[in-house]
């Protein structure tokens, strides 16, 4: 039955389309034909990420802003870098992100590397921590190294592990990535500067112990302490517990001190985070100390002056050393393991606390990178 009435119905259309003009017969004919289904559109910074994933031609850049909470005016660039092959891969493809503001000073400009943590992206990094909005207010560039899921399934930084092959690699992309900013993008030499939240604050100490003439300063948020991490396992460890030796003792056994050229560093760290214990943040200090010139291999108290204030829910510790702050230490209440004054939709950013990227950028803006020659690394290690 239901078939016959199907029939009669598409011989009465027939008949009624013969009597009417070709134009009108197109229109019916389009109303009645079904519509396809339309695939829902791929969200954008997805789509970016999946056309700029490895082995896709370097020119293909992306344009699509990061979701930051607020939308900012400057550029924002996906692509990858060629860093220099390391052992066992011939090729060695660093994904990042390039934040450019719509206005910058005269001359070449400053930048901040940004390295994300573990279980990050840099489109979340960007948007939990605000820091595009901070480079268009004062003008400066950012770039998001981004850690491959082929090498760490997590995306976590291989800080604990200084072998080619891992740590050391990683730290060398970036400096590989920083030199083609600095060659091809008007970044200054002399102002580029390192911030990174847990892991990547692990990389960003493991660059600024090997590559100390390479950068200004550096940040490190809820970041484990130096020297002790030689395996996930002990890393595990480190981050629970905090380093068991002296932290004094490591960066002398990693580091040659007295021709290191110094890094001026401030650290922040919640005192309420469980994955990285805030004991971390005090062994960070005495290392910051040493490898300044406050104190010699002893912890003896050689030279600079220290001061304690207090804002808001943040205990701040200042070194300063010829009217200089080299070091601060800030510890905030309540702050668990999460970027301080960040975006709380983001994992791993937390609203509690100062805005941790304005605070940054005031320590690093007026730092410059010394010249001496480069430190030279322990015979062994």
């Amino acid at each position: 039955m239901t078939k016959s009435l199907t029939k009669l119905w598409l011989q009465g259309f027939k008949r009624m389309m013969s009597g009417v003009p070709k134009a009108q017969a197109e229109y019916l004919k389009q109303v009645t034909k079904p519509k396809p289904k339309r695939r829902p559109r791929a969200d954008p910074v997805r789509r970016a990420a999946k056309r700029d994933a490895p082995g896709a031609p370097e020119a293909r850049e992306s344009l699509v802003r990061p979701r930051t909470g607020a939308w900012t005016k400057g550029q924002w660039t996906r692509s990858y870098h060629s860093a220099p092959p390391v052992p066992g891969r011939l090729v060695n493809h660093l994904s990042y992100g390039l934040y450019v503001p719509p206005k910058v000073a005269k001359g070449p400009m400053p930048l901040v590397v940004m390295l994300h943590g573990c279980k990050q992206t840099i489109d979340e990094f960007a948007m939990g921590t605000r820091m595009n909005v901070v480079a268009d207010e004062h003008g400066f560039a950012v770039v998001y190294p981004e850690q491959s899921k082929h090498a760490h399934a997590h995306r976590c930084w291989h800080w604990y592990d200084d072998r080619e092959t891992a740590g050391l690699g990683e730290a060398r992309a970036v400096v590989s990535l920083v030199d083609s900013l600095i060659a091809h993008h008007g970044v200054d030499p002399e102002r580029v500067y390192l911030a990174g939240l847990s892991a990547g604050a692990g990389l960003a100490a493991l660059l600024a112990l090997n590559y100390p003439d390479r950068f200004a300063g550096i940040a490190l948020h809820s970041a484990p302490a130096l020297g002790e991490a030689h395996s996930g396992m002990t890393a595990m460890d480190v981050m629970r517990r905090g380093v068991r030796r002296d932290p004094i003792a490591l960066v002398d056994a990693i580091v040659d001190v007295a021709h290191y050229p110094g890094m001026p560093a401030i650290i922040v760290h919640g005192e309420a985070d469980r994955v990285v214990a805030p004991k971390n943040a005090e062994q960070l200090g005495l290392a910051f100390l040493r490898l300044n010139g406050f104190v010699d291999r002893t912890g003896a108290w050689t030279a600079g002056a220290a001061r304690e204030t207090q804002a808001g829910d943040a205990q701040i510790q200042d070194y300063s050393m010829n009217g200089r702050c080299l070091l601060r230490v800030c510890r905030v209440a309540g702050l668990g393991h999460a970027w301080a004054g960040g975006d709380e939709a983001v994992p791993f950013h937390s609203e509690k606390g100062p805005d941790a990227s304005e605070w940054i950028w005031a320590f690093l803006r007026d730092l410059r990178r010394r010249q001496p020659a480069p430190a030279r690394r322990v015979a062994g290690r």
